[in-house]
């Protein structure tokens, strides 16, 4: 199947053939004509499948057929929210690439910046808005922004807005919108409170997963590499070095714990920078841009980065530490092995995060192949401890709009200081670490990962 059988404008086609593209992915297939049909969406597919331009391309169509505003002044007419400031601006980036040949107008808004050049473009009139709810809701407060014309909303990556407590602002915004709408959710992962929510606000909507829920793309390789605790950064270093890996993405826990990675990395001759939710939005565009160029070897990254990331055969992403919450796991590694490319993702574990592998294991409902590297095997007679998540006590659990708790079962046993069960069976794959004259990094954390748009 092609592009041109789904029914695209020739202005589409276009953007589409100059991207490199010419065959719709299986998301792609399914999505754009019911879209393009005006019938709601609950469409669910593996991270790096295309869905973002399973609805932006549909999306800019049904705006081309319906016209402009009778007073000829735009209006906003597409609302795409998104949980992140990073994905918005994939996002409007993917607006304006299919976009390009069309007269249709589009802005980003998200907080971290100046907020007046914002109002400007929004003064000026566009037809797309793709936006984070907190810095969207800001505007609507200073009245710089009208969303009573929307024709078609987005919710990309709805279940992560949920996980990140955006519930009520969601709410906010969806009171503003005029009941008779197109919705789409877009989504890696539908959790039950996501098809709670879509039960709310969705009308006889089309069901759209093309693969199993919660699984990696078949193109990443998977492999866990178990590790001391105190031995992580010297195998990872060990791992870059010896295999000459020229661009990296680093998953950590904590905003403490990338900075002091990539800190630790650049002494050991590593070029590397940090990005995470406490580092200005400007830190944030310049390590990424630079991660992207190549000047930068490894960027070390919190679970901001595990959605929203578009980077073209990105080949190595090492779970440096696992995310506490199973369902990241797979979007962290969904930054590699995008678009057909093949990927490596490799996790450094340690007799601590034996519980969480288990409930990554139990969620992609496979084992996940453990290899020891060298003579980096860990020592058995280390006991597992409980993961601290904050400053001297547990991370605080995450409520829902309940007010109850929603902290994830995982999350609550290593909390109460369950121990994890030893290491069983390990190949090696009788490679040797190279000796680090350099004392191991402390174990200290001061905040967790958790951060706004």
């Amino acid at each position: 199947m092609s592009f041109e059988s789904l029914g695209l404008r020739t202005e589409l086609l276009r953007a589409v053939s100059e991207k490199g593209y010419s065959h719709p992915t299986p998301i792609q297939r399914q999505a754009i004509p019911p879209i393009l049909e005006g019938r709601d969406i609950m469409g669910g597919a593996q991270t790096g499948t295309g869905k973002t331009a399973g609805f932006t391309l549909p999306l800019l169509q049904r705006l081309m057929s319906s016209g402009k505003p009778a007073n000829g002044r735009r209006a906003v007419r597409a609302l795409v929210l998104t949980p992140t400031r990073e994905l918005a601006a994939q996002v409007s980036e993917s607006v304006d690439t299919y976009g390009k040949h069309l007269p249709l107008k589009s802005t980003v808004v998200f907080g971290g910046v100046n907020i007046n050049p914002q109002k400007q473009k929004l003064f000026r009139g566009v037809d797309i808005l793709v936006a984070t709810p907190g810095r969207l809701l800001d505007h609507v407060s200073q009245n710089t922004v009208d969303l009573s014309n929307v024709d078609i909303l987005v919710l990309d990556e709805a279940d992560r807005m949920l996980d990140m407590g955006f519930i009520r602002d969601i709410r906010k915004v969806l009171a503003l919108l005029p009941g008779q709408k197109q919705t789409l959710f877009f989504s890696a992962t539908f959790s039950n409170d996501i098809k709670r929510l879509a039960d709310d606000l969705l009308k006889s909507p089309a069901l759209i997963e093309v693969a199993r829920r919660n699984t990696a793309a078949e193109s990443v390789t998977q492999v866990v590499h178990p590790v001391d605790k105190s031995r992580k950064r010297e195998l990872l270093s060990y791992l870059i070095g010896s295999n000459d890996w020229q661009q990296v993405l680093v998953f950590t826990r904590t905003k403490h714990g990338a900075n002091r990675l990539s800190e630790q990395l650049m002494t050991d001759g590593i070029n590397a920078a940090a990005i995470h939710g406490n580092k200005s939005q400007g830190a944030r565009t310049r390590a990424l841009a630079d991660f992207k160029a190549g000047k930068v070897r490894v960027l070390v990254a919190t679970d901001i980065a595990a959605r929203g990331l578009d980077i073209d055969q990105l080949p190595h992403v090492v779970n440096f530490e696992l995310p506490n919450v199973a369902e990241d796991y797979i979007h962290r590694i969904g930054r590699t092995g995008r678009a057909g490319n093949e990927g490596e993702a490799m996790s450094l574990v340690c007799v601590d995060e034996l519980k969480l592998l288990k409930d990554i294991e139990r969620l992609v409902k496979r084992d996940i192949p453990k290899v020891v590297i060298g003579d980096f095997k860990p020592d058995p007679s280390i006991k597992a401890q409980p993961i601290n998540m904050g400053r001297g006590k547990q991370q605080q659990a995450p409520r829902n709009n309940s007010g109850k708790n929603t902290r994830s079962k995982h999350a609550r046993n290593e909390s109460n200081g369950n121990s994890a069960a030893p290491w069983n069976k390990q190949r090696s794959s009788g490679k040797k670490g190279r000796p680090n004259n350099q004392s191991p990094p402390r174990n200290r954390t001061r905040r967790g990962s958790r951060s706004a748009a």
